[in-house]
Order: structure tokens, then C-alpha cells, then sequence
């Protein structure tokens, strides 16, 4: 079964997996989805992530979950840019999340990066996602 959107599942399983409070959740691999998940681990909303195989045999990733105090770190985890609307920004319109407490992650020609990463090297791009 073909899937429109991985990344967005890649986000979804993570919420999911936070409410139930799991410690780690695994996810289909792929470049786009490992990138991100470098972005959220350098900003600290995860504990990391390793390339596994899954049960089927595939390339699969298996992310750690972050908890502080018994809540999860991410509080907000929202997909921005769909494939059925795309939303791009140019570096003086990147959004800015929850006044700066969060993170836009932004696809930029120079990489993945978040948003304070992009207004930095002056590049514009496709906002991915919003974390808070």
C-alpha cells in the first residue's frame, strides 16, 4: 500500500506514541524523515534515533522518545506543508513558533534545518513542520 504522506505519518506515529507514553516508536526510513528527526534531536525535543530493520525486512528507524517530569517534551507537533498544499516561505516570512519558544523545521536548498538555522544562513524554503 503506497502512503501520500510519510512524513506526516513519521509525526503521527510520534504523538501517538507520546500520549501512550511509550519510550521509543519505529517508522519507515527514509532521508527526508531522518534529516527532520536530526533537526528535533538537535533542538533536544528528542533523545535520538537509529537505523534498524524493521519486521518486514525494510529500512526502518527506531526513534527515543524524550519525557521530562513525566510529560512529553513535545507538547505541539504539527505538519505545516502538505503534499495537497504546499507552504513555502521566504527567509523574512519563515513563521515563527509560540514567539520563539518552538521550532519551525524548514527544507531549505542548503538542507533541513529549523528556523532559526535559516534566517541565520538567509534562506528561504518549504516549512515542513512546527514543534512546540
Amino acid at each position: 500500500m503506497s502512503m501520500n504522506d510519510p512524513l506526516g505519518d513519521m509525526l503521527t506515529r510520534i504523538r501517538n506514541a507520546q500520549m501512550r507514553g511509550k519510550s521509543s516508536v519505529v517508522s519507515p526510513a527514509s532521508k527526508v524523515r531522518a534529516w527532520v528527526l536530526d533537526v528535533l534531536e538537535a533542538e533536544g525535543y528528542i533523545r535520538g534515533y537509529e537505523k534498524t530493520t524493521g519486521a518486514d525486512g525494510h529500512p526502518a528507524l527506531r526513534i527515543e522518545l524524550k519525557y521530562f517530569d513525566g510529560e512529553p517534551v513535545i507538547r505541539e507537533l504539527r505538519r505545516v506543508s502538505t503534499p495537497g498544499r504546499r507552504v513555502y516561505s521566504g527567509v523574512k516570512d519563515i513563521p515563527q513558533v509560540r514567539q520563539g519558544l518552538g521550532v519551525a523545521i524548514v527544507s531549505t536548498p542548503r538542507g533541513v534545518m529549523s528556523d532559526a538555522q535559516a534566517r541565520s544562513a538567509n534562506v528561504g524554503g518549504e516549512v515542513l513542520c512546527t514543534v512546540f
